[in-house]
């Protein structure tokens, strides 16, 4: 866990990995600023992947990824029941958790149910550095567009809110979810909040955000929130270039 007695959220877009010239994942510099949150030569980093409904695929590719590091490597998974008798337990005994992409709100409703998100919020409370990509991402704020409805964007709005904060993932490379993100936040669906480009992350300590970081060149942030006449406007926030 961090040793400042901080929380911290490293919220981003995509990028979290890249392909290796095998097509093999490899964590991102993205990935590397988060692990090095935690202060830890060895950090115990547990990734979930409800999103997309544990597929062991999936696992198997993250714990490749995730391999290429010093690491205590183990995920969570809820389907078809958890694998860990205390979920609890395990969630708080971690430095580090990252959230796969996927689809938010079937995230939402499975970490309900099993009271993940109350132990999210105890994990972050506590110091343990919360990370994730895309719906990784969203979950942490309010709330923001998705596809988890179907092929048609929507807004999502039941995020676990522990930043209070509208969340634009993707913003740079599908073009429908910026137009919606500024109507959303127009007409008062979503709060203001923060989006990011593909290759680009936020990174919030407690529910402030100190700063963008990306490794991607061009990739931005945006601060965006309400014009004061029924639109809204955006300011571009500079990301801190990471080496790759």
């Amino acid at each position: 866990m961090t040793t400042d007695g901080r929380s911290h959220i490293v919220a981003i877009s995509g990028g979290s990995f890249v392909p290796d010239d095998r097509g093999e994942l490899t964590p991102s510099p993205l990935l590397r600023y988060a692990r090095d949150l935690t202060d830890t030569d060895r950090p115990r980093v547990c990734f979930v992947t409800t999103a997309v409904g544990d597929h062991h695929e999936v696992l198997s590719r993250f714990y490749a990824g995730f391999s290429r590091w010093e690491a205590e490597v183990s995920h969570l998974a809820l389907y078809p029941w958890p694998n860990h008798a205390d979920l609890a337990a395990h969630l708080l005994s971690q430095d580090m958790i990252y959230v796969t992409g996927g689809s938010v709100a079937n995230l939402r409703a499975l970490w309900r149910v099993h009271g993940v998100d109350e132990v999210m919020r105890r994990a972050w409370e506590s110091g343990v550095v919360l990370c994730g990509q895309s719906a990784g991402s969203l979950c942490w704020h309010v709330g923001g567009p998705t596809d988890s409805f179907g092929p048609e964007l929507a807004p999502f709005t039941d995020g676990l809110g522990l930043l209070p904060y509208s969340n634009g993932v993707h913003y740079d490379a599908e073009p429908r979810r910026r137009p919606l993100m500024q109507r959303l936040v127009a007409d008062g669906t979503l709060p203001a909040g923060y989006a990011a480009d593909n290759g680009v992350a936020l990174h919030y300590v407690g529910t402030e955000l100190v700063q963008a970081i990306g490794y991607v060149p061009e990739a931005r942030a945006y601060r965006v929130e309400s014009d004061g006449a029924g639109g809204a406007k955006e300011v571009p926030i500079e990301p801190r270039r990471l080496a790759g």
